[in-house]
Protein backbone atom coordinates (compact mmCIF):
# COMPACT_ATOMS: atom_id res chain seq x y z
CA UNK A 1 0.00 0.00 0.00
CA UNK A 2 1.52 2.85 -1.35
CA UNK A 3 2.77 5.14 1.75
CA UNK A 4 2.70 1.79 4.18
CA UNK A 5 6.34 2.61 4.66
CA UNK A 6 6.12 5.85 6.92
CA UNK A 7 4.08 4.51 9.93
CA UNK A 8 4.83 0.42 10.16
CA UNK A 9 8.12 0.95 12.32
CA UNK A 10 7.61 3.80 13.88
CA UNK A 11 6.76 3.90 17.15
CA UNK A 12 2.82 4.54 18.12
CA UNK A 13 0.88 5.37 21.61
CA UNK A 14 -2.39 2.80 22.22
CA UNK A 15 -4.81 4.12 24.91
CA UNK A 16 -7.73 1.71 24.16
CA UNK A 17 -6.86 -1.93 23.82
CA UNK A 18 -8.62 -4.50 26.30
CA UNK A 19 -6.72 -6.76 28.05
CA UNK A 20 -9.07 -9.63 27.84
CA UNK A 21 -9.76 -9.01 24.32
CA UNK A 22 -5.46 -9.24 23.50
CA UNK A 23 -4.95 -12.99 25.14
CA UNK A 24 -2.85 -15.45 22.30
CA UNK A 25 -5.19 -18.13 21.34
CA UNK A 26 -2.46 -20.47 22.29
CA UNK A 27 -2.56 -18.83 26.01
CA UNK A 28 -6.73 -19.49 26.21
CA UNK A 29 -5.88 -23.10 24.91
CA UNK A 30 -2.96 -23.72 27.27
CA UNK A 31 -4.97 -22.95 30.59
CA UNK A 32 -8.01 -24.78 29.53
CA UNK A 33 -6.00 -27.67 28.94
CA UNK A 34 -4.00 -27.37 32.31
CA UNK A 35 -7.03 -26.17 34.18
CA UNK A 36 -9.44 -29.12 32.45
CA UNK A 37 -11.95 -26.04 31.67
CA UNK A 38 -14.02 -27.00 28.31
CA UNK A 39 -14.20 -24.84 25.43
CA UNK A 40 -15.74 -25.44 22.06
CA UNK A 41 -12.19 -25.03 20.29
CA UNK A 42 -8.77 -27.86 20.66
CA UNK A 43 -7.14 -26.15 18.02
CA UNK A 44 -6.07 -22.16 17.57
CA UNK A 45 -7.52 -22.11 14.32
CA UNK A 46 -11.13 -23.54 15.87
CA UNK A 47 -10.26 -20.73 18.37
CA UNK A 48 -10.47 -18.08 15.86
CA UNK A 49 -13.42 -19.36 14.21
CA UNK A 50 -15.62 -18.81 17.31
CA UNK A 51 -13.97 -16.17 18.50
CA UNK A 52 -13.66 -13.72 15.90
CA UNK A 53 -15.17 -12.98 12.49
CA UNK A 54 -14.67 -10.19 9.62
CA UNK A 55 -18.45 -9.16 8.60
CA UNK A 56 -20.07 -6.17 10.66
CA UNK A 57 -22.27 -7.70 13.54
CA UNK A 58 -23.57 -5.78 16.46
CA UNK A 59 -22.09 -4.44 19.87
CA UNK A 60 -23.89 -6.92 21.72
CA UNK A 61 -23.07 -9.73 19.46
CA UNK A 62 -19.47 -8.67 19.34
CA UNK A 63 -19.76 -8.85 23.45
CA UNK A 64 -20.92 -12.24 23.10
CA UNK A 65 -17.39 -13.29 21.69
CA UNK A 66 -15.65 -13.02 25.12
CA UNK A 67 -18.28 -16.07 26.53
CA UNK A 68 -16.73 -18.36 24.50
CA UNK A 69 -12.86 -18.26 26.16
CA UNK A 70 -13.49 -16.07 29.44
CA UNK A 71 -14.01 -19.43 31.20
CA UNK A 72 -10.67 -20.87 30.44
CA UNK A 73 -8.97 -17.39 31.89
CA UNK A 74 -11.05 -16.36 34.26
CA UNK A 75 -9.33 -18.02 38.15
CA UNK A 76 -10.67 -18.51 41.37
CA UNK A 77 -8.51 -15.42 42.36
CA UNK A 78 -9.85 -12.32 44.21
CA UNK A 79 -10.21 -8.92 41.92
CA UNK A 80 -6.86 -7.67 43.69
CA UNK A 81 -4.90 -10.84 42.83
CA UNK A 82 -5.88 -9.99 39.54
CA UNK A 83 -4.72 -6.27 39.45
CA UNK A 84 -1.75 -7.24 41.03
CA UNK A 85 -1.01 -9.94 38.74
CA UNK A 86 -1.90 -7.68 35.86
CA UNK A 87 0.74 -4.94 37.21
CA UNK A 88 3.56 -7.59 37.68
CA UNK A 89 3.28 -8.67 34.16
CA UNK A 90 2.94 -4.76 33.12
CA UNK A 91 6.04 -4.10 35.05
CA UNK A 92 8.05 -7.46 32.79
CA UNK A 93 6.71 -6.61 29.89
CA UNK A 94 8.11 -2.87 29.90
CA UNK A 95 11.51 -4.40 30.70
CA UNK A 96 11.47 -7.28 28.03
CA UNK A 97 10.18 -4.95 25.26
CA UNK A 98 11.40 -1.18 26.03
CA UNK A 99 7.41 0.06 26.10
CA UNK A 100 5.54 1.73 28.60
CA UNK A 101 2.52 -0.01 29.62
CA UNK A 102 -0.67 1.04 31.75
CA UNK A 103 -4.01 -0.28 33.16
CA UNK A 104 -7.04 1.37 33.18
CA UNK A 105 -9.54 -0.98 35.33
CA UNK A 106 -13.18 -0.99 33.96
CA UNK A 107 -16.46 -0.52 35.72
CA UNK A 108 -19.27 -2.48 33.60
CA UNK A 109 -22.18 -0.81 32.62
CA UNK A 110 -24.82 -4.22 33.14
CA UNK A 111 -23.11 -4.61 37.01
CA UNK A 112 -22.93 -0.85 38.24
CA UNK A 113 -22.89 -3.18 41.97
CA UNK A 114 -18.91 -4.08 41.21
CA UNK A 115 -18.20 0.21 40.17
CA UNK A 116 -17.12 1.22 43.74
CA UNK A 117 -14.74 -2.10 44.52
CA UNK A 118 -13.01 -0.91 41.29
CA UNK A 119 -12.62 1.70 41.89
CA UNK A 120 -11.13 1.16 45.62
CA UNK A 121 -9.32 -1.27 43.29
CA UNK A 122 -7.81 2.18 41.25
CA UNK A 123 -7.25 4.23 44.63
CA UNK A 124 -5.07 0.59 45.91
CA UNK A 125 -3.46 0.65 42.92
CA UNK A 126 -3.19 4.32 41.97
CA UNK A 127 0.67 4.54 41.73
CA UNK A 128 1.56 1.02 40.88
CA UNK A 129 1.07 0.80 37.10
CA UNK A 130 -2.65 1.48 37.45
CA UNK A 131 -3.88 4.56 36.19
CA UNK A 132 -7.21 5.12 35.58
CA UNK A 133 -10.75 4.31 35.86
CA UNK A 134 -12.94 3.83 32.72
CA UNK A 135 -16.63 2.34 32.10
CA UNK A 136 -17.55 0.11 29.55
CA UNK A 137 -19.84 -2.09 28.36
CA UNK A 138 -22.51 -2.64 26.01
CA UNK A 139 -24.17 0.91 25.78
CA UNK A 140 -27.18 0.44 23.65
CA UNK A 141 -28.84 -2.09 26.72
CA UNK A 142 -27.55 0.89 29.23
CA UNK A 143 -27.76 4.44 28.03
CA UNK A 144 -27.73 6.16 31.65
CA UNK A 145 -25.12 5.58 33.96
CA UNK A 146 -26.48 3.65 36.74
CA UNK A 147 -25.94 5.48 40.71
CA UNK A 148 -23.39 2.74 41.75
CA UNK A 149 -21.34 3.96 38.42
CA UNK A 150 -21.83 7.88 39.76
CA UNK A 151 -21.05 7.57 43.01
CA UNK A 152 -17.87 5.30 41.75
CA UNK A 153 -16.64 7.75 39.36
CA UNK A 154 -17.42 10.63 41.95
CA UNK A 155 -14.87 9.12 44.14
CA UNK A 156 -12.45 8.91 41.30
CA UNK A 157 -12.87 12.79 41.02
CA UNK A 158 -11.88 13.15 44.58
CA UNK A 159 -9.14 10.95 44.36
CA UNK A 160 -7.31 12.49 41.28
CA UNK A 161 -8.08 8.92 39.54
CA UNK A 162 -8.38 9.65 36.18
CA UNK A 163 -11.30 9.09 34.38
CA UNK A 164 -12.57 7.81 30.33
CA UNK A 165 -15.25 6.42 29.68
CA UNK A 166 -17.03 4.01 26.72
CA UNK A 167 -19.64 6.54 24.93
CA UNK A 168 -20.98 7.32 21.95
CA UNK A 169 -19.79 4.27 19.96
CA UNK A 170 -22.94 3.00 18.96
CA UNK A 171 -25.46 4.93 21.90
CA UNK A 172 -26.35 8.69 21.21
CA UNK A 173 -24.33 11.95 21.53
CA UNK A 174 -26.65 12.32 24.85
CA UNK A 175 -23.95 9.19 26.93
CA UNK A 176 -21.35 11.50 25.48
CA UNK A 177 -22.60 13.96 26.88
CA UNK A 178 -23.33 12.30 30.53
CA UNK A 179 -19.57 10.88 30.76
CA UNK A 180 -18.62 14.68 30.16
CA UNK A 181 -20.65 16.14 32.42
CA UNK A 182 -21.82 13.88 35.13
CA UNK A 183 -19.01 11.07 34.97
CA UNK A 184 -16.28 13.94 34.60
CA UNK A 185 -14.31 11.94 31.74
CA UNK A 186 -11.18 13.03 31.04
CA UNK A 187 -11.50 10.79 27.65
CA UNK A 188 -14.13 9.55 25.43
CA UNK A 189 -13.68 5.72 24.33
CA UNK A 190 -14.84 6.00 20.25
CA UNK A 191 -17.01 9.22 20.54
CA UNK A 192 -17.94 8.79 16.88
CA UNK A 193 -21.90 9.88 17.19
CA UNK A 194 -21.30 12.79 19.14
CA UNK A 195 -20.39 14.61 15.87
CA UNK A 196 -24.43 14.17 15.47
CA UNK A 197 -24.47 17.01 18.01
CA UNK A 198 -23.12 19.99 16.90
CA UNK A 199 -22.87 21.61 19.88
CA UNK A 200 -21.71 18.80 21.89
CA UNK A 201 -19.29 18.30 19.10
CA UNK A 202 -18.00 21.73 18.73
CA UNK A 203 -17.98 22.35 22.64
CA UNK A 204 -15.76 19.18 22.72
CA UNK A 205 -13.54 19.91 20.12
CA UNK A 206 -12.98 23.68 22.06
CA UNK A 207 -11.95 21.76 25.16
CA UNK A 208 -9.41 19.35 23.80
CA UNK A 209 -11.22 15.88 24.28
CA UNK A 210 -9.48 13.49 23.26
CA UNK A 211 -11.27 10.57 21.72
CA UNK A 212 -10.00 7.04 21.76
CA UNK A 213 -10.98 5.56 17.99
CA UNK A 214 -11.25 2.20 16.93
CA UNK A 215 -11.17 1.88 13.59
CA UNK A 216 -11.62 -1.84 12.74
CA UNK A 217 -13.19 -2.28 15.95
CA UNK A 218 -16.28 -0.04 14.85
CA UNK A 219 -16.68 -1.98 11.77
CA UNK A 220 -17.46 -5.19 12.96
CA UNK A 221 -19.57 -3.63 15.81
CA UNK A 222 -21.72 -2.09 13.09
CA UNK A 223 -20.71 1.32 15.67
CA UNK A 224 -20.65 3.46 12.14
CA UNK A 225 -21.30 3.27 8.82
CA UNK A 226 -19.19 0.30 7.13
CA UNK A 227 -17.84 2.30 4.40
CA UNK A 228 -14.69 3.99 5.87
CA UNK A 229 -14.71 6.54 3.48
CA UNK A 230 -17.57 8.62 5.49
CA UNK A 231 -16.17 7.40 8.92
CA UNK A 232 -16.92 9.74 11.88
CA UNK A 233 -13.14 9.83 12.35
CA UNK A 234 -12.50 11.81 8.75
CA UNK A 235 -14.14 14.62 10.49
CA UNK A 236 -12.17 14.30 13.61
CA UNK A 237 -8.79 14.79 10.91
CA UNK A 238 -10.96 17.67 9.24
CA UNK A 239 -11.38 19.65 12.28
CA UNK A 240 -7.71 18.72 14.03
CA UNK A 241 -9.64 17.01 16.85
CA UNK A 242 -7.71 15.63 19.69
CA UNK A 243 -7.76 11.43 18.88
CA UNK A 244 -5.81 8.60 18.93
CA UNK A 245 -6.13 5.28 17.03
CA UNK A 246 -6.05 2.02 18.82
CA UNK A 247 -7.12 -1.99 17.71
CA UNK A 248 -9.29 -2.39 21.35
CA UNK A 249 -9.51 -6.35 20.95
CA UNK A 250 -7.17 -7.92 18.92
CA UNK A 251 -7.94 -11.43 19.28
CA UNK A 252 -11.71 -10.89 18.59
CA UNK A 253 -10.74 -8.69 15.68
CA UNK A 254 -8.06 -10.86 14.54
CA UNK A 255 -5.99 -7.62 13.76
CA UNK A 256 -3.22 -5.82 14.93
CA UNK A 257 -3.01 -1.79 15.54
CA UNK A 258 -1.47 -1.46 12.27
CA UNK A 259 -4.83 -2.34 10.98
CA UNK A 260 -6.34 0.60 11.78
CA UNK A 261 -3.52 2.88 10.51
CA UNK A 262 -3.97 0.85 6.92
CA UNK A 263 -7.68 1.56 7.20
CA UNK A 264 -7.00 5.37 7.86
CA UNK A 265 -4.11 5.68 5.25
CA UNK A 266 -6.28 3.76 2.34
CA UNK A 267 -10.01 4.96 3.43
CA UNK A 268 -9.11 8.29 4.95
CA UNK A 269 -6.16 9.95 3.87
CA UNK A 270 -3.96 10.02 6.92
CA UNK A 271 -1.20 12.07 5.87
CA UNK A 272 2.20 11.32 7.84
CA UNK A 273 1.69 14.86 9.14
CA UNK A 274 -1.49 13.92 10.81
CA UNK A 275 -0.14 10.44 11.89
CA UNK A 276 2.60 12.36 13.80
CA UNK A 277 -0.21 14.53 15.11
CA UNK A 278 -2.08 11.59 16.17
CA UNK A 279 0.30 9.98 18.21
CA UNK A 280 1.41 13.20 20.08
CA UNK A 281 -1.96 13.71 21.06
CA UNK A 282 -1.90 9.95 22.17
CA UNK A 283 0.58 11.05 24.39
CA UNK A 284 -0.05 14.13 25.69
CA UNK A 285 -3.84 12.70 26.61
CA UNK A 286 -2.35 9.47 28.11
CA UNK A 287 -2.86 9.36 31.88
CA UNK A 288 1.07 8.87 32.47
CA UNK A 289 2.52 10.95 35.51
CA UNK A 290 3.31 14.56 34.36
CA UNK A 291 7.23 13.49 33.76
CA UNK A 292 6.88 10.43 31.97
CA UNK A 293 4.46 11.79 29.73
CA UNK A 294 6.97 14.60 29.18
CA UNK A 295 9.83 12.12 28.06
CA UNK A 296 7.41 10.13 25.75
CA UNK A 297 6.80 13.26 24.10
CA UNK A 298 10.01 14.03 23.70
CA UNK A 299 11.25 10.53 22.38
CA UNK A 300 8.31 10.83 20.26
CA UNK A 301 9.64 14.30 18.50
CA UNK A 302 12.73 12.46 18.51
CA UNK A 303 11.55 9.31 16.73
CA UNK A 304 9.80 11.50 14.35
CA UNK A 305 12.58 13.73 13.76
CA UNK A 306 10.75 17.03 14.80
CA UNK A 307 12.83 18.14 17.58
CA UNK A 308 12.79 21.73 17.54
CA UNK A 309 9.28 21.55 16.22
CA UNK A 310 7.64 21.44 19.36
CA UNK A 311 4.30 23.49 19.75
CA UNK A 312 3.85 24.06 15.91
Amino acid sequence: MEGKAYYVNKPKVELHVHLDGSFRPETILHFAKKRQIKIPADTVEELLNITSYDKPLSLTEFLAKFKFFMPAIAGDITPDDVVDLVNQGLREGEKAFNIKARSILCCMRHMPNWSLEVVELCKKYQNDTVVAIDLAGDESLNLEAAPGHRMAFEEAVRCGIHRTVHAGEVGPPSVVREAVEVLKAERIGHGYHTIEDPHLYKELLNNKMHFEACLWCSYLTGACDPDFTKHPVIQFMKDKANYSLSSDSPLILRSTLNTDYDIAAKYMGLTEDEFKRVNINAAQSSFLPEKEKEELVNELYEAYDMVGTKGH
